[in-house]
């Protein structure tokens, strides 16, 4: 009889961001806003 286990070992880590990255993901962001309330801004006409 043969018995064969295998060990996983998984180890998550917080992503540090960096300064380029937050001020991107922002930047992102208030372009979706933006489009959002021209998309709105539209639909009234």
């Amino acid at each position: 009889m043969t018995l064969n286990i295998l060990f996983f070992t998984i180890t998550i880590n917080k992503r540090q961001m960096s300064l380029e990255e937050i001020r991107h993901n922002e930047m992102v962001e208030k372009m979706v806003e933006d489009n959002k309330t021209r998309q709105t801004m539209l639909r009234l006409f």
